[in-house]
């Protein structure tokens, strides 16, 4: 009798489960793809302002490369890739692959960072940690999302970072 009773329960808790689930097929033709997007400049800092934050009188660095790393809730790495600034140093970086394991803790503000690569500009290829470029840039939710008809986009701004001349003249005071 009591197994006739559990056979009874787990039919009906599977018949009621099948009855709430959506048709995988009718789920994903309706499910919209979201991406996570990254974005900055990269910028040469003035041999005035070397040692400062400052990006007053920098210039954009176009080729310069940015790497952006997440790691999970367990600190390890989730997802790595490095991108390159366009000519007005800026870069654009769809984050394809990024998984979230945990909705809170693996969250891109928490678990991703962008860092300085490499500048393709011999006088200027110092890292610096403007914005913390040599630690890892946080990221920040602006409020910018990016929607099409089965497309979404969360975009997120790192920096701006800056490397720095290798040589500055010494200052001269008059």
């Amino acid at each position: 009798m009591a197994s006739n009773q559990l056979t009874i329960s787990l039919c009906t808790l599977l018949l009621l489960q099948l009855t709430f689930l959506p048709p995988t097929s009718a789920y994903e033709a309706s499910e919209k793809k979201v991406d996570v997007v990254v974005e900055g400049k990269v910028y040469c800092q003035s041999c005035d302002h070397y040692g400062s934050w400052s990006l007053s009188e920098a210039e954009p660095i176009p080729s310069a490369k940015v790497s952006v790393i997440c790691r999970n809730h367990l600190r390890q790495v989730s997802f790595y890739k490095a991108y390159q600034t366009d000519e007005h140093g800026y870069f654009y970086s769809q984050l394809d692959g990024f998984k979230m394991g945990h909705n809170i803790l693996d969250h891109p503000l928490q678990s991703c960072y962008v860092k300085l690569v490499s500048s393709p500009i011999a006088k200027c290829s110092l890292l610096s940690n403007v914005n913390y470029g040599i630690n890892g840039a946080p990221l920040r939710y602006e409020n910018k999302i990016l929607r099409g008809s089965h497309y979404e986009a969360v975009v997120y701004a790192a920096g701006p970072l800056a490397f720095r001349p290798a040589h500055c003249p010494p200052e001269t005071h008059v």
